[in-house]
């Protein structure tokens, strides 16, 4: 077995753990059963999810056991939020949830081999547990005094809003999990996030309370951004893994608009190069901090290993397209949509461009200029561009065949000078 506890520590992936000693010693030893949990609370896993996805596959091809488990049951209840009670989703969309989540993980970790990863269901033994039984044979034995003690809970007691009964009960939930996986298949490590520490620990606990045995819990730390906005948000909103929710573009242009402060934090904690690899890369990006090599390493091998090689291509040929003058029509019309849909936008109707739209018209509804008069000094200057063509004369029109297939609908990418570009979506087209 590999010290991988030492390079997982060396990657800064390592906030919490229980004896840290005897988790050592365990995972040189042995092959450990571990297991990683996701609640099904949204209809796709996120970046904040990718870590504790990828901090399992490490342990896999360390040649642990990675259990993934998808919960139908705690999702049906929802962790505590600082924020406030969450809703309550319907049955028939946590079960929807759960195998699109399932579907998602599945593609991280190998199933196959003596270290095959294998896919369980909180919801296979909550479900069959009586009130009764769940209050005698796993509620006896949680302090509420402890309980009280978490964090997200004693802040919440302390808000204008409180908390339910329902939400208060996720860490018991939490700790039987550990507790039946340790039964069933002898799991003897939960990993997390550190936020989930509390939750952890309380599985932990309840092993060794109900089975007089010791297991571990570890812990990732909180990935954050050196401007203090919050990891895997971007203006958008929240980055995930379903390509329908953000696509491929997306994605891959998050990883290339990393801070420069944060991507070689990034590379430890999200790629599968070697740290010796990483440091070479750091070496010569801070040499060249212009070249942004640390982020296209970055943006392209977490962009395949999420969405495929051919994927990342069309996303890099795309952005090249864009913002180095390629041929724009080259790129398929899906990949163009997504590009252009992270542009400053406009509309206009097919029948416009079609009578002949001026462009300073355009530039100005996309957003790229304040005026009219602004967009015709562009054109003045020679420094307008129409899918990356230039355009010159003040009166410059736009026609039918300027406009551009972009998945269910036309566009125009509109340019000025070297960096300043908007999209203007023609609709009907």
């Amino acid at each position: 077995m590999t010290d991988i506890l030492s390079e997982l520590q060396a990657r800064d992936l390592v906030a919490l753990s229980t004896d840290e000693d005897a988790l050592r010693r365990s995972l040189r030893e042995e092959a450990v059963n571990f297991y990683v949990g996701f609640d099904p609370t949204a209809p796709s896993l996120h970046m904040g999810n990718l870590v504790q996805i990828l901090f399992a596959r490490r342990l896999q091809e360390a040649g642990h056991n990675p259990f993934a488990l998808v919960g139908g049951a705690t999702g049906l209840i929802g962790d505590p939020r600082m924020s406030g009670e969450r809703t309550l989703n319907p049955r028939e969309v946590v079960d929807g949830w759960v195998e699109r989540i399932r579907s998602q993980i599945e593609r991280f970790l190998d199933f196959s081999g003596p270290h095959a990863a294998q896919m369980v269901n909180n919801l296979d033994w909550t479900g069959q547990m009586t009130a009764i039984d769940f209050l005698r044979d796993v509620g006896k034995h949680f302090s509420v005094n402890r309980m009280l003690a978490k964090e997200t809970v004693s802040t919440r007691l302390n808000s204008e809003h409180g908390i339910s009964f329902t939400e208060f009960s996720y860490q018991i939930l939490q700790g039987n999990d550990f507790l039946e996986l340790y039964r069933r298949h002898g799991i003897t490590l939960q990993t997390g996030g550190s936020d989930q520490w509390g939750n952890l620990t309380s599985g932990t606990d309840l092993v060794r309370r109900v089975e007089q045995k010791t297991v571990h819990a570890m812990a990732t730390p909180l990935i954050t951004k050196a401007d203090g906005t919050k990891f895997g948000k971007t203006e958008g909103g929240t980055v995930w893994l379903d390509p329908e929710l953000t696509s491929p573009y997306a994605f891959s242009q998050f990883w290339l608009n990393a801070d420069d402060r944060d991507v070689v934090k990034y590379l430890k904690v999200f790629s599968f190069r070697s740290l010796e690899e990483i440091e070479d890369i750091r070496v010569r990006f801070e040499k060249a901090p212009h070249t942004r090599l640390a982020q296209k390493a970055l943006a392209e091998e977490i962009t395949a290993l999420v969405h495929g090689e051919e994927q990342t291509a069309q996303a890099f040929a795309a952005a090249e397209a864009l913002f180095r003058g390629g041929e724009l029509r080259a790129i398929a019309p899906d990949v163009l949509a997504a590009a252009t849909a992270e542009l400053p936008q406009g509309t206009v109707s097919a029948a416009a461009v079609a009578a002949g739209l001026p462009v300073a018209e355009a530039f100005a509804e996309a957003g790229i200029v304040k005026s009219r008069s602004e967009a015709r000094r562009a054109l003045k200057d020679g420094g307008a561009y129409v899918n990356n063509v230039k355009v010159s004369g003040e009166d410059a029109v736009l026609s039918t065949d300027d406009v551009l297939a972009a998945g269910d609908h036309g566009v125009i990418v509109l340019r000025r000078g070297k960096k300043t570009l908007g999209a203007l979506v023609v609709s009907g087209s």
